[in-house]
């Protein structure tokens, strides 16, 4: 899956620059929010944090990375060492980057088709997303799979 790009000046404010513990911190995080991970470690290098360890699927696989990656200083997720029992299909993927204006309701009807799809796309972002009124600019989510 290789890395991920992210916008490093948005997202959850979990620790600011510099932090000798940023990757407790995103580790944390990631715990708190349950995406399906365990056995897992995350370290950071500047702006690029690295996740290895074992997900229960392809699904928490990419949600962790969406978790560690919607964070405020990071702006690269390496996830080579994040082990699934399941391939992910890089066809099947859709990966949304939020836009100014955007809405979910707007978003499901663009990659969807229709916009009362917006609760499929909540549910399959909730550790991403808590509130469905309340996304920003830059925030990358997941298009469930049709």
């Amino acid at each position: 899956m290789g890395l991920f790009d992210f916008a490093a000046d948005i997202g959850k404010k979990v620790f600011g620059v510099g932090d000798a513990d940023a990757a407790e911190k995103v580790k944390s995080e990631i715990e708190n929010s349950n995406p399906g991970v365990y056995d897992f470690d995350v370290s950071m290098d500047g702006d690029t944090c690295t996740i290895s360890g074992k997900c229960v699927s392809a699904e928490a696989k990419e949600k962790t990375i969406l978790i560690a990656g919607n964070m405020r200083g990071v702006a690269n997720v390496n996830a080579d060492g994040l082990d699934t029992p399941e391939p992910i299909s890089e066809e099947e993927d859709q990966y949304y980057t939020i836009e100014k204006g955007d809405t979910l309701w707007g978003i499901a009807s663009k990659t969807m088709g229709n916009g009362a799809k917006y609760t499929e796309i909540f549910e399959a972002n909730k550790e991403v997303i808590q509130d469905p009124d309340k996304i920003f600019p830059g925030q990358k989510i997941r298009i469930p799979k049709a």
